[in-house]
Formats: structure tokens, C-alpha cells, sequence
């Protein structure tokens, strides 16, 4: 059976590519969209499909009322995000959420969330097969490299760093590694960040420059050789299988899933 989807930040880059892959591969329906950006105007006009008129809503709760969706696709902002979780779950609506910012003690309140109200919430940093393969293998070779530093770059609109998939990179990796050997060297950094973020000893370098959609690098070092095994996504196309994944299996999990790679077979 056809899910009934809203789709949440429908305006945003993220949330534009979702629609179009719902309305034209027509596996799933679309019965609602929101967004802050655009409220009242035809998104199909918006976005120039050949397909019966949805106007875009700007309030999430009365949205869910209206249509009594089976799941939410949400791609906002770190701010609302929460939020945005909290009305979905409440509403007993199971939710896929492909936006960042989401710390530690966030899933732990999602996580009771969701087994408060019987709700599934898949959350995933990155939506990309890729980007996800490139993580599973990152912490195989782990086990075999200590030292490690990961790049990501992003265009230029993206307001987070680090990106959620190199903080989730670097919860693999550190799940994996034995701790990195100790230098003797003391480092200056003339210029105060030079060395990037440290998540607990990986170092994080964050680019964001316009014509970058997502792309990361995780760099091993070892004696006399480095490894580097790299993700690039050049438009969000890329992340669409994902996401037709996520809503394939949603019903099929149990609560909160953090990770894309818990779908994967």
C-alpha cells in the first residue's frame, strides 16, 4: 500500500529533489508539504510538475490534522528541527529527518519520544548510499590505522559545521581505533582552529564554498603510506535512493534508528 507523505522544508534544495522523486516516480503520494518559505503559493507551479495543485502550509500540527500522513520527510534547519520532531511523534506520525544539528541529548529525548507515542524516526546524516558505504569502510580500516583526520566540503549555504556525517564518521572511526599514537611534537597553531575540530583525538577540517553540493575524505596515515577513501555527490539526486529506501523500510524498524547504514541489507 501507498504511504501518505508530508514533506517538510518541501522549498528547501533537499526538500525540492523529494517532491519531484514522489510526484513523478508516484510509488508513495504526497498529501501535504510545509514550509515558512512560500506559504499559500501551488508547489507544483513552484517547481514546474505537470501534477493536481498542493499548496504549501506553514504550520506543521494542522497540516499532519488535515491529511493524516503515515510519515514525515523533513529537511529544515538545525533550529526548528526539534520542534519539528516533537509535533510529528506527538502526532503519532513515524518521521524521517535528514536535517543536522541533532546532538546527543537530542536522541536520547527523541529516542523517548518516539517510544512514548509508538512512532519509528529514522534519522540520517547523510542520505547518499555512497556517503554511507564511504563510513562503513572508513571504520574497517580503522582497525588498522590509528591516525586519521577527515575533510568535508559543502557548499556554501550550509549554516552547520562539522557536517553530521563527519561527526558520525568520527563516532565510527573512534569505535574502531585504538587511540592515536602520542607525539612528542608540540604544535603551534599560528592562526587559532588551523588544526581543525577534535572529536575525541579525529581531527575535523570543514570547507564550505559555492559550486560544492557534499563531498568528504577520511585520510589514514601509517608508516611510510596513507589511505584515502572519499565520497563525492555532485547533486541531490544522489541522496533520492536513499531516502525511497528509508521509506520503504520505516515501518520495519522499532523506535529511533540513527544511520542509514541499519537499513542496509
Amino acid at each position: 500500500m501507498k504511504k501518505k507523505v508530508i514533506v517538510n522544508g518541501a522549498c528547501g534544495r533537499m526538500g525540492q529533489e523529494v517532491v519531484k522523486t514522489i510526484v513523478l516516480e508516484r510509488e508513495e503520494i504526497l498529501v501535504g508539504v510545509c514550509d515558512r518559505v512560500n506559504a499559500g503559493k501551488n508547489i507544483m507551479d513552484l517547481l514546474a510538475l505537470d501534477a493536481e495543485e498542493l499548496i504549501i502550509n506553514d504550520d506543521l500540527e494542522k497540516l499532519i490534522r488535515e491529511t493524516g500522513p503515515d510519515v514525515i520527510i523533513d529537511f529544515t534547519i538545525p533550529t526548528v528541527i526539534m520542534e519539528n520532531i516533537r509535533i510529528g511523534l506527538t502526532n503519532g506520525v513515524n518521521m524521517i529527518v535528514g536535517t543536522t544539528g541533532i546532538t546527543e541529548v537530542d536522541l536520547e529525548n527523541i529516542e523517548k519520544m518516539a517510544r512514548d507515542n509508538k512512532a519509528n524516526i529514522l534519522i540520517a546524516p547523510n542520505f547518499a548510499l555512497g556517503a554511507v558505504l564511504m563510513m562503513q569502510f572508513a571504520a574497517e580500516a580503522a582497525k588498522y590505522f590509528s591516525n586519521v583526520e577527515i575533510i568535508e566540503l559543502h557548499h556554501d549555504q550550509k549554516v552547520d559545521s562539522p557536517s553530521g556525517t563527519a561527526i558520525k564518521t568520527a563516532e565510527l572511526l573512534n569505535q574502531k581505533r585504538d587511540t592515536m599514537r602520542d607525539s612528542e611534537l608540540e604544535e603551534i597553531e599560528k592562526i587559532s582552529g588551523a588544526r581543525g575540530a577534535d572529536a575525541e583525538g579525529v581531527k575535523i577540517h570543514s570547507v564550505r564554498l559555492p559550486g560544492l553540493v557534499a563531498h568528504q575524505e577520511v585520510i589514514f596515515g601509517g608508516e611510510g603510506q596513507t589511505l584515502l577513501i572519499r565520497h563525492d555527490s555532485y547533486n541531490r539526486k544522489s541522496f533520492m535512493p536513499g531516502v525511497k529506501l528509508a521509506l520503504d523500510k520505516i515501518d520495519q524498524i522499532s523506535g529511533l534508528v540513527y544511520g542509514l547504514e541499519h537499513l542496509l541489507d
